[in-house]
């Protein structure tokens, strides 16, 4: 078992007073506009915010947030939308329904819905419709992942990962976690039949938009060797995936990490950006 979730307590933690309350309320604001609630698809948890920096054309980052498939909220990640704005990229947060509501692979359709409509609306709102780039953390990494390798996903939308996504970031993502012999994921992801379907490193290619795979080296929840092997596997077929792991960091540091607060325990946010910078060719 290469993965091993309590029941919500990601976005719990995150959302206790010591948590996200204060990574939201010092995040950035005045360089920034944030509109609220737009919806993405039809139904009460396809709505999304976004966060618009002050620049034309930017680069756009669809950030879908963890929670164990089981739970998590769009506003509980304010501050990580926020500081990416803060840096000039266009970023929506999209909510996708979660277990019992969906299970595998209802909440990865809902994240493809989200980054089509970020890609056919960034331009309204400032962003740059040519270089769409998904970041995600734990869960929410392994939904970013499958939409980046998993062609199946996005081709509904008539879009392709290879074409259409300029980079992914994963922070902290279970890519790699059969067997499975935990009861809390074992109704999850049972409706796939075929578990290895449901692994981001099944549908590893060379073509593969490229990949930045941050990891914290005290992750006892999601194992950094999720990333290696993932990388590796990328790797060997000739594709492009890189791992940092950040020493010190867990599974919780590694997104708190995004906000001013906590930037001094690991380069998240630096690191994240000029990936995109550097992948988006700007």
């Amino acid at each position: 078992m290469r993965v091993r979730y309590v029941p919500a307590m990601l976005t719990l933690l995150l959302s206790a007073c010591s948590g996200a309350g204060i990574l939201n309320a010092v995040a950035p604001t005045g360089e920034i506009a944030i509109v609220r609630d737009v919806p993405y698809a039809a139904g009460e948890r396809h709505v999304l915010d976004i966060y618009r920096p002050r620049v034309a054309n930017a680069p756009v980052v669809v950030f879908v947030y963890g929670g164990g498939w089981r739970s998590g909220d769009k506003a509980t990640y304010r501050f990580a939308g926020a500081a990416l704005a803060a840096r000039g990229l266009l970023t929506v947060i999209p909510d996708y329904r979660t277990y019992p509501q969906a299970a595998f692979p209802g909440f990865v359709e809902d994240a493809a819905a989200a980054v089509a409509w970020a890609k056919a609306h960034a331009s309204e709102y400032g962003g740059d419709p040519g270089r769409v780039f998904l970041i995600g953390h734990s869960a929410g990494a392994h939904i970013a992942a499958m939409l980046t390798l998993d062609k199946a996903f996005l081709a509904p939308y008539g879009l392709d990962p290879d074409r259409d996504i300029a980079g992914m970031v994963g922070l902290a993502g279970p890519y790699d976690f059969l067997p499975l012999h935990d009861p809390d994921l074992e109704p999850i992801f049972a409706p796939a039949g075929d578990l290895t379907k449901t692994q981001p490193i099944t549908y590893a290619r060379a073509g593969a938009p490229p990949m930045l795979l941050l990891t914290g080296a005290g992750d006892t929840v999601v194992l950094p060797r999720n990333s290696q092997r993932l990388a590796e596997r990328i790797a060997a077929l000739g594709g492009r995936a890189e791992v940092r792991a950040y020493e010190g960091v867990g599974h919780m540091t590694i997104i708190g990490a995004l906000s001013r607060l906590l930037a001094w325990k690991a380069p998240v946010l630096d690191d994240s950006v000029a990936f995109v910078r550097a992948a988006g060719g700007s």
